[in-house]
């Protein structure tokens, strides 16, 4: 071969090494920007607020919550469930009436500037119906990815649709989402839910049936860590209590811990998960934030509306005595507005007297009285 036909081939070589570096889809987020180093630096106790997904008239309110409440608080954390509700550029067929991409990236640049770092949450796997007769819209456009399409459309018997992490069809356009997500928000984490499982290895599904349920949970998990972590670059958070065996924790119920085998995945998934290890209720003890510590998983404990139960609970992530143990993370369930917090701060209640959205107020009082008597445990421990 002649000198000049190698030098061609090297010169080509080059210029497709140049373009493919250049194309977005093959880059890869490397490290950490400097904004996130600074955050955790200054922030070595995570102290986080959680929504629902929000309507887009939400705007203005979560920006005033953030500025007049998160802020004052002293929280550094700012937890924004998605779902469907985003805007969808990649899925227009699944897009919902909540934010854009131009408020996210507000909120994002809102957030950074008050010391606070948001985290999306996008549900996966569980929780695609709301409980009752609503399914939502990725179950409604592709029926074919429903672990259990047999249920009664009105979602009688079941406690909330799932999607089947067998089925390979469902990965990319969930990816899809994700990504429009971690793009709008600029995000540098994002929590994938994963919480209330039940319907795994169904007998009826083809991809599932038979299945090892923990093994079936592990793939799931593993291949959102290779997306998220390997080839996006971010940090990746998952709420913990499929990961928890019931007959070795004292949590009540099947929500809390896993009945189905899926406790056996915890060996089987990286450690660089956050886990957010979700507990509502005063107990004498919680062992689970030890237990995902020994495991080698960082947690975020997760409290709700009572106090007792937030105070307790926070005691006993303090005596696990370990950094992996980031703080306390308060849930914002029943809110569907963060105006109802910001009211019942203000004592400005009279509109709500009678109003069809009167009952969220005990929510927001209690959510508030949690958070307040929380951070003042929280407060003992550093001083």
């Amino acid at each position: 071969m002649s000198y000049k036909k190698i030098m061609t081939i090297i010169a080509v070589m080059i210029a497709i090494m140049f373009i493919c570096s250049c194309n977005p889809v093959n880059q890869k987020k490397t490290g950490k920007t400097d904004w996130l180093k600074n955050w955790e630096k200054n922030n070595k106790v995570w102290k986080g607020m959680h929504f629902s997904p929000l309507e887009a008239k939400e705007f203005d309110p979560l920006k005033k919550f953030i500025t007049e409440v998160m802020v004052p608080k002293g929280l550094n954390a700012l937890v924004l469930e998605i779902n469907y509700s985003f805007k969808f550029k990649s899925h227009p067929e699944l897009a919902g009436t909540g934010f854009d991409k131009k408020q996210a990236r507000q909120l994002v640049e809102l957030c950074h500037q008050n010391n606070i770092r948001l985290i999306p949450l996008f549900n996966c796997i569980g929780h695609q119906s709301d409980g009752g007769e609503n399914t939502f819209a990725l179950l409604q456009k592709y029926p074919q990815f429903d672990e259990t399409p047999y249920a009664p459309a009105d979602n009688n018997g079941i406690y909330c649709r799932e999607w089947c992490p067998s089925n390979p069809d469902v990965y990319p356009i969930v990816f899809d989402l994700i990504d429009e997500i971690i793009d709008a928000f600029h995000a540098d984490a994002i929590n994938v839910g994963m919480d209330e499982i039940f319907l795994l290895g169904d007998p009826n599904c083809p991809y599932c049936k038979g299945g090892n349920t923990a093994k079936i949970f592990a793939n799931a998990v593993n291949k959102f860590h290779h997306h998220i972590v390997n080839e996006k670059g971010i940090e990746m958070h998952m709420w913990g209590d499929r990961l928890l065996k019931a007959s070795e924790h004292g949590y009540e119920g099947e929500k809390e811990v896993s009945k189905t085998g899926t406790d056996a995945a915890i060996d089987m998934i990286p450690k660089d998960i956050v886990i957010c290890d979700w507990h509502y209720w005063w107990r004498p003890q919680f062992t689970s934030v030890q237990h995902f510590v020994d495991k080698g998983f960082r947690v975020w404990p997760t409290t709700w509306r009572q106090a007792t139960g937030g105070i307790t609970f926070c005691q006993a992530a303090q005596k696990c005595n370990s950094d992996k143990a980031l703080g306390m993370l308060f849930t914002g369930w029943y809110i569907s507005s963060p105006d109802q917090l910001t009211d019942v701060i203000n004592n400005d209640l009279e509109k709500y007297k009678n109003a069809e959205n009167e009952f969220r107020i005990p929510y927001a009082e209690g959510i508030l009285e949690t958070m307040d008597k929380t951070l003042a445990e929280m407060d003992k421990s550093l001083n």
